[in-house]
């Protein structure tokens, strides 16, 4: 008898008939003869409706009511799903995050597991229950609720499967796995049936929307192999784990894409130290992420800084970042919210010379101006006009011939 863990999302959720297919589905691994813990995600657009209804009522919901009311809305898809199992002739039971035991900081919508407690759901599985878990939701030492933000429920699994030392967690999503690119921009797209775990983290870190960089995160740190499978078809789907293979032939694995990126540009900085820290610092004490950060060369000790934040953080940062640039006495400040960013991801591509010449001299024979370049030991990210992104991914899917077989590419980068 195995231990699994399944995630399914909003998507999968979305209705009463989604839930009884669901339903369905669990019930097979169920027969089987596995042990089956279940995470869930709120039922479609459950989220997104309690955020508006909130901010109607009040401008400023704050953050503890707020994490609140969002975690209810997957105790509603937690209770629906084991009504669904019970009618089925099946034992279920569904537990809320803190009775699960996960165990978050204070940090709320964005809350951090600092733990899991998992000797309810062990008891309930040793009854014969299935067990329901509600995602994105925990609880802190002092009992307040808390959400993990967006992506959450991934988290959730994963750390429940870590816990529990499960065989697998399977993330169950519209998805039958990962591919080379989106196949809503590139029809062409082939999934992969593996993919390490850095790369993975990569991927999603980057634009692929199949999986959180957290889970991921986690499922490395305690080797847990997690596929990512379709809720809907019996799909092989595409597992996570170590010790993947490099490729022997063509390094680049997959093209990822972000359409949430602003970019801000401190103009006339002056170069002395200490001065990026006074523009950045405010910025994470506010929580926003800056991800690529470029300051050109200094010119009779006068300097531009750039970086980027995604782009529902740029009216937050903006409000920070142009006191600060008047009080250093910087020229101006601008900002540029029409931006996106496309990704080249695969393990060793810079230890091999020739693929970010390759990369660039696609998006160049295509028209697309390159305005910033980020790099990683396996990756390769150019911020180029928004308007330009599904170009762009098509280019370099077709360059790089990652339509084909790994080993039917040509050799050279």
């Amino acid at each position: 008898m195995a231990l699994i863990v399944q995630k399914y999302g909003g998507s999968s959720v979305a209705d009463a008939d989604r839930i009884k297919k669901v339903a369905r589905r669990i019930a097979w691994s169920r027969d089987r003869g596995d042990q089956v813990v279940v995470v869930v995600s709120a039922m479609g657009d459950t989220t997104n409706d309690l955020i508006e209804m909130a901010y109607r009522i009040n401008k400023h919901p704050g953050d503890r009511e707020l994490d609140v009311l969002l975690s209810t809305g997957e105790i509603v898809s937690s209770t629906l799903l084991a009504m669904a199992l019970k009618a089925l002739g099946y034992e279920a039971i569904s537990l809320s995050g803190a009775q699960a035991g996960i165990r978050t900081d204070a940090n709320y919508s964005g809350a951090r597991i600092e733990r899991v407690e998992s000797k309810r759901v062990v008891r309930e599985l040793n009854k014969g229950n299935i067990v329901i878990v509600a995602g994105f939701q925990g609880v802190t030492d002092d009992m307040d609720i808390t959400t993990l933000g967006r992506g959450g429920s991934d988290t959730t699994a994963v750390a429940l499967a870590a816990s529990l030392d499960a065989e697998v967690c399977q993330i169950c999503t519209d998805v039958d796995g990962v591919y080379t690119a989106d196949p809503r921009l590139v029809p062409k797209a082939r999934k992969l049936t593996e993919i390490g775990y850095e790369e993975m983290l990569e991927l999603a870190s980057y634009g692929a929307r199949v999986l959180h960089p957290r889970a991921v995160e986690l499922g490395e740190l305690f080797n847990l192999p997690i596929l990512v499978t379709s809720s809907f078809t019996q799909s092989s789907g595409t597992l996570i784990h170590g010790g993947v293979s490099m490729e022997v032939r063509n390094k680049v694995r997959s093209v990822a894409y972000d359409l949430d990126v602003a970019k801000i540009t401190v103009v006339g900085v002056p170069d002395r130290p200490g001065i990026a820290v006074s523009i950045l610092k405010p910025l994470a004490k506010a929580g926003i992420s800056v991800d690529t950060i470029v300051q050109n060369a200094s010119v009779d000790k006068i300097t531009d800084l750039t970086f980027t934040v995604a782009k529902s953080q740029l009216a937050k940062a903006m409000r920070l970042v142009e006191p600060i640039a008047k009080s250093i006495s910087a020229r101006d400040c601008v900002s540029d919210s029409k931006l996106g960013k496309v990704s080249i991801i695969g393990t060793g591509m810079l230890n091999t010379p020739g693929y970010a010449v390759r990369m660039f001299s696609a998006l160049s024979e295509k028209g697309i101006n390159i305005q910033l370049i980020t790099t990683s030991e396996i990756r390769i990210t150019c911020i180029i006009d928004e308007s330009r992104v599904e170009d762009a991914v098509g280019v370099l899917h077709e360059t790089f011939q990652l339509e084909v077989a790994e080993e039917e590419r040509e050799v050279s980068p």
